[in-house]
């Protein structure tokens, strides 16, 4: 096995188990901050064991209990006192400690941006920075720390607490809706968002070497909310053909479905696509393959299949 990383999220909501041989690291989503802003709330704590459970099965297995989430709140005011991010930064190591999980991924959406529904302010940036070294300083050099990124590189400032970091988790997904591409690889036409690869040139300008990258998969696509749902994990995707047609960019990389018009109505990751960019990772030499979720996979778990057979 090669020193490459296959991180697969795994929600707090979901009932499937993952195979633990097809990733090295699982991430469970999520542990929230506490309305009292100095603790760590753990969502289904019975499922976490499950989880951890995995072990068993994989011994080389690691899970991390990942913190926080789109419209995931409290940080702002946790990370701006020097008291309750102590408490915070304690209470994240009990949990550790309780649950034997190998450490903590942070997943604040995002430092100084109240674009999620939280709190927010001007410090926040530099309140993540204090944030993650305390979290580092608590959990100790051989745990492992990781954080959630948006595909601009914005909000943080990484080179103040890289050396912290493990590695860094690429939100490279939600990049566009249809006739947007979710996900692609490379600017096409159709695609007006970013993509993987300027995503990928965004965190290294912004200071992150190429020896943390981990870049996000999504198992799941979005539609046009008409033809196509506007959230559809890749395990429900039914394309009928009498109304649609299934199409792939040259270009981007990423598969498209179009109605009978010729109109993108929905943009997805398939195994090919995956394959694309894992292909992508292995030739810049990236640390490895993050997914959005392991349970929107089709039951003979294709795509989880597909980057554990490529990155690992």
């Amino acid at each position: 096995m090669s020193d490459r990383v296959v991180v697969a999220y795994v929600t707090s909501w979901g009932s499937s188990l993952p195979n633990p041989r097809l990733m090295t690291h699982i991430n469970y989503a999520f542990g929230k901050v506490s309305d009292s802003f100095d603790m760590v709330d753990i969502s289904n704590p019975d499922r976490l064991k499950d989880i951890v459970a995995l072990k068993k099965k994989n011994r080389k297995l690691k899970v991390m209990l990942s913190i926080g989430g789109w419209g995931a709140g409290n940080f702002s005011e946790m990370a701006a006192s020097d008291e309750l991010r102590e408490k915070f930064c304690e209470s994240c190591l009990k949990a550790v400690e309780q649950y034997r999980l190998d450490g903590i991924d942070i997943d604040w959406e995002y430092p100084s941006s109240s674009s999620a529904g939280i709190s927010s302010s001007d410090e926040d940036t530099e309140n993540f920075t204090l944030l993650i070294r305390d979290l580092r300083e608590v959990l100790g050099e051989y745990r492992t720390l990781t954080l959630a990124s948006v595909a601009s590189a914005e909000y943080v400032n990484f080179p103040d607490f890289i050396d912290c970091i493990d590695f860094v988790n690429l939100m490279t997904y939600d990049m566009g809706w249809a006739p947007c591409y979710n996900s692609a690889l490379f600017r096409s036409e159709p695609d007006t968002g970013l993509t993987v690869d300027e995503a990928v040139t965004a965190h290294l300008e912004a200071g992150v070497p190429s020896s943390k990258i981990v870049v996000g998969m999504p198992f799941y696509g979005h539609g046009d909310k008409v033809s196509f749902g506007s959230f559809v994990d890749y395990k429900d995707i039914v394309i009928d053909t009498t109304l649609f047609r299934e199409c792939w960019d040259e270009v981007a990389r990423v598969p498209y479905i179009t109605d009978t018009a010729g109109k993108i109505v929905f943009t997805y990751d398939n195994v090919e696509s995956i394959s694309e960019k894992c292909r992508y990772v292995l030739d810049r030499s990236f640390h490895g393959a993050m997914y959005w979720e392991a349970g929107a996979d089709n039951a003979d778990q294709d795509l989880s299949r597909k980057i554990a057979e490529m990155i690992l």
